[in-house]
């Protein structure tokens, strides 16, 4: 466990830094209920801030998986009236949120997988209209780590829980730029600039579409939706109230046109979802859409993920992350999205960010489709970036222009 003032500067990133919340604003926590102590300080930090009143939605892991073992499907499944009002209700108060994440890879392993698909599928039917406010930025939101000793195991296997759980948390404040006897504040500061120029770089390019290749199998033609935006680090609400949505992070990433994408990928880290681990699989493009998706394990959660929805089979981002990155050189395999797509370039299956196109926030969900950015209830993002992989950008004119090379931006 870090000491006291390291965990207050986290929670100051968590709260100042990545909600941002205004005077007044009301801001809403997510978090598992073995990281109480760090969500006092959240609270206090965000109370310091101007935040005019913080609620707490706790989350146990081990209740997650006795109610998936105990409770009938159809009881499950219920999205009951109250959930929806309380979202409804913190949207009318312009809320911001902070997820406090504490991902146990493996929670449901040995599930009926029919019954996690249907589970979730009421869940995203019934928030899918909801989607909206986080997806366009219109309230800041945040998303920050909190180990747990299950998860700290998954990733040092060969330590004891106690040292894992100290090693995780190392590796989580390392890479989040919460540094002994340094500001966090001009750390991530500094981290913004940089992220904000590679996103310059490619925006003055404006390129038409993104050849991937590498020798695992990836080989893979993304267009890109005329009037794209890249995008990195810090982002803003409609109001300019700056925010940090990822920590850590180290991605640009823009959206893909759902109409024409080509190919295969490969993809190099695991992807964790819905309690279930899926190793490597391999994806194949035609037109847009995936025609063949091969796993080489929980072949089943693959095919759940792809049949959500139409649009899942499709993408809805892509991002850029160099091989040579803080992540990826840790050598640490996070099994969580949110520090192993920070380590490689990955795709999103599923809908797309409207703020990653000229006017797509005040798009319907009709126009922007009709511009080429894909629409679903899913976002799932997985990760195909390699030491060698290739990214060619090719313009409008037919110019080629060598993007990525071994593995890192040459731009």
């Amino acid at each position: 466990m870090p000491s006291k003032e390291l965990l207050k500067e986290y929670a100051k990133l968590a709260v100042k830094l990545g909600t941002n919340p205004k005077k007044g604003q009301y801001l809403v926590i997510t978090a598992p209920v073995e990281a109480h102590e760090f969500v006092e300080l959240c609270v206090k930090e965000a109370y310091d801030h101007g935040a005019g009143f913080v609620s707490v939605d706790w989350t146990d892991r081990v209740i997650t998986r006795m109610n998936y073992e105990r409770v009938d499907t159809e009881i499950l499944k219920e999205v009951p009236d109250w959930r929806i009002a309380k979202i409804k209700n913190a949207i009318e108060k312009g809320y911001c949120t902070l997820h406090i994440d504490s991902p146990d890879p493996e929670l449901l392993e040995g599930i009926d997988p029919n019954k996690i698909k249907e589970v979730q599928m009421e869940s995203m039917k019934a928030t899918k209209p909801y989607q909206y406010y986080s997806m366009n930025n219109i309230g800041q939101w945040s998303i920050v780590a909190y180990p747990n000793k299950r998860w700290a195991k998954k990733v040092f296997p060969d330590l004891d829980e106690d040292e894992a759980y100290e090693k995780i948390w190392e590796a989580i404040l390392y890479t989040s730029r919460v540094f002994e006897g340094k500001d966090v504040v001009k750390e991530w500061e500094e981290h913004n600039k940089e992220m904000h120029r590679h996103s310059k770089i490619l925006n003055d390019y404006a390129f038409e579409k993104l050849h991937f290749k590498n020798s695992l199998g990836t080989d893979l033609i993304v267009h890109l939706v005329d009037g794209h935006i890249w995008c990195g680090g810090d982002e803003k609400t409609p109001d300019d109230q700056i925010f940090n949505p990822n920590i850590p992070t180290e991605e640009v990433f823009t959206m893909p046109d759902h109409r024409a994408i080509d190919g295969t990928v490969v993809s190099t880290k695991p992807l964790s979802y819905s309690g279930k681990l899926i190793s490597r699989f391999t994806l194949t493009f035609k037109d847009g859409k995936v025609i063949k998706a091969q796993a080489d394990d929980n072949q089943e959660t693959l095919d759940q993920i792809l049949a959500t929805d139409e649009g899942s089979k499709s993408l809805g981002e892509v991002a850029l992350i160099s091989y040579d990155s803080p992540i990826s050189n840790s050598g640490i395999l996070f099994y969580d999205t949110l520090f192993d797509e920070n380590a490689s370039c990955h795709l999103a299956l599923g809908a797309c960010y409207p703020t990653t196109i000229v006017g797509g926030e005040k798009m319907t969900t009709e126009e922007l489709y009709a511009k080429g950015g894909n629409d679903s209830m899913n976002h799932v993002d997985f990760m195909f970036g390699s030491k060698d992989m290739s990214v060619i950008g090719i313009t409008k004119d037919g110019r080629e222009i060598e993007v990525f090379k071994d593995g890192n931006f040459c731009i």
